[in-house]
């Protein structure tokens, strides 16, 4: 059986294919066998008023299709063009590997994997907003 695994804590919420869904009081594991469903944990949701940086602005994005609010293939051209803008910009290894990786999963359909190596952007352009600012 393959597909996603979501561990989810007491009280955690989920959304999956547009209904919001809320574990119970113990920790839970719950296996996603439907290819293609549109899964986002609300823990990670970037909400509108937050989406004011450029990592941001391109998470938001895949967060967006992940939600079933945005179609994958309209998506697409957008996510590429962002990561390619953010490649320009943040210069190190490790950064140029996250984006590969975001760009290869957008490719392949994987919007979950893209977020999730997007989101680990988001510490070191905090940072670098942080650095710039003083």
């Amino acid at each position: 059986m393959s597909g996603l695994v979501l561990k989810l804590g007491p009280k955690e919420r989920v959304l999956i294919n547009g209904a919001v869904i809320e574990n119970g009081e113990r920790r839970s594991r719950l296996s996603i066998v439907t290819p293609n469903a549109h899964i986002l944990r609300l823990r990670d949701a970037i909400h509108p008023e937050e989406v004011n940086t450029p990592v941001r602005r391109v998470c938001y994005i895949a967060q967006l299709v992940l939600s079933g609010d945005a179609d994958p293939e309209e998506a697409k051209l957008q996510l590429l063009r962002g990561i390619e803008q953010l490649s320009q910009v943040l210069l190190d290894d490790d950064s140029h590997k996250r984006l590969d990786l975001a760009t290869s999963a957008i490719l392949d359909g994987q919007h979950y994997q893209a977020l999730k190596a997007l989101r680990g952007l988001l510490p070191r352009e905090e940072r670098l907003f942080a650095s710039g600012s003083q």
